[in-house]
C-alpha cells in the first residue's frame, strides 16, 4: 500500500528532475546570450601567430584563439564570426568597446583594466629572434648603443623592454609581417615577442635563430568584455576541460605552436 509520505517523496523527486531538465538549458541559453549577445560569437584574431591564427600548407586556419573560439561557439550553440585585426592591441581595444566577444591573449595587469580574463590557458616564453649572420649571439649582447630591437606596436614588449634595455633602441612595427620586411631593410637588428610567433617568423627567414633563454613569460588566457564576469565560471570550466581532455594539445600541434609550457594558476 502506498503511503502519503511515499507519494510526497516521489512527487518531490519528480519536481527536482523537471526543474533540472528545464534549468540546465535555461542556464546554457543565458550564458550564450551573455557571451554572444548578437547570437554569434565574434572572435578577434590576427594573422601570423599560432597563439591567434596561422594557416597550414593547405590553407586551413589554425590557432589558439581561432580554435578555442570555434570550440566555445559549438558548446554555446551559436554561430561564429572571425574578426581580423593587424595586431593584438587592436583586438583588446575592440573587446573593451564591445565590438568583439572573445580572444586569447597575454593576461597582463594593464589589459586586465580593459577586459576580463579567465584562468591561464597556457604559458609562453618570451624571446628574441636574430637574422642569419647576426653578430648578436646571446641576450647579453643586446643592450648596446646602435642595436635596434623590433617590437609589435602596442604590445607588451613595447611597454616592457625599455625598462630592461637602457642602451638599445626599441623600434615599433605595425605587424609581424611588416617586421620581417624591416629586417631586410636593416631597420631592426632583432625582434622581441613570444616564442611561438618567433618560430613562425624564423620559418620565413632562412638562417634566422631564436636566442637561448628568455626575458619573461606570457600567461595566455581568454579575454572577454567587462560586465560579462558572470560567464567566467563557465569559461574556466571550459579551459580546464580543454586542458585535461588533450584538446588543447591537439590545437597546439595543429597550429605548430612551439615554446609553450603548462599553465599554472596565478
Amino acid at each position: 500500500m502506498r503511503t502519503p509520505s511515499g507519494r510526497l517523496a516521489r512527487t518531490a523527486l519528480l519536481a527536482v528532475a523537471v526543474i533540472s531538465l528545464i534549468g540546465a538549458p535555461a542556464r546554457a541559453d543565458g550564458e550564450a546570450k551573455l557571451l554572444a549577445p548578437s547570437g554569434t560569437l565574434r572572435v578577434g584574431i590576427y594573422p601570423g601567430s599560432p597563439t591567434s591564427m596561422v594557416t597550414d600548407a593547405a590553407g586551413k586556419p589554425h590557432g589558439l584563439a581561432y580554435d578555442l573560439g570555434g570550440a566555445l561557439a559549438k558548446r554555446l550553440g551559436v554561430g561564429i564570426d572571425y574578426v581580423r585585426f593587424q595586431r593584438v592591441a587592436d583586438i583588446v581595444t575592440a573587446i573593451h568597446d564591445g565590438q568583439v566577444d572573445f580572444t586569447v591573449t597575454n593576461a597582463t595587469p594593464a589589459r586586465a583594466n580593459e577586459v576580463s580574463f579567465t584562468q591561464p590557458v597556457l604559458a609562453i616564453e618570451l624571446g628574441f629572434l636574430v637574422p642569419a649572420s647576426s653578430p648578436i649571439g646571446k641576450i647579453e649582447d643586446i643592450d648596446k648603443p646602435g642595436v635596434k630591437i623590433g617590437v609589435t606596436k602596442g604590445s607588451t614588449s613595447e611597454r616592457t623592454l625599455p625598462t630592461k634595455f637602457k642602451n638599445a633602441t626599441i623600434v615599433p612595427a605595425e605587424s609581424v609581417k611588416v617586421a620581417i620586411a624591416m629586417f631586410g631593410s636593416s631597420e631592426i637588428d632583432l625582434y622581441a615577442t613570444n616564442k611561438p610567433t618567433l618560430f613562425e617568423m624564423s620559418d620565413q627567414m632562412p638562417g634566422a635563430k631564436i636566442l637561448d633563454g628568455n626575458w619573461g613569460a606570457e600567461h595566455m588566457a581568454i579575454a572577454i568584455p567587462k560586465g560579462r564576469e558572470d560567464a567566467l565560471p563557465l569559461l574556466n570550466r571550459f579551459v580546464t576541460e580543454e586542458q585535461s581532455s588533450g584538446e588543447l594539445d591537439t590545437i597546439q600541434q595543429q597550429a605548430g605552436l612551439r615554446g609553450a609550457t603548462r599553465a599554472t594558476r596565478q
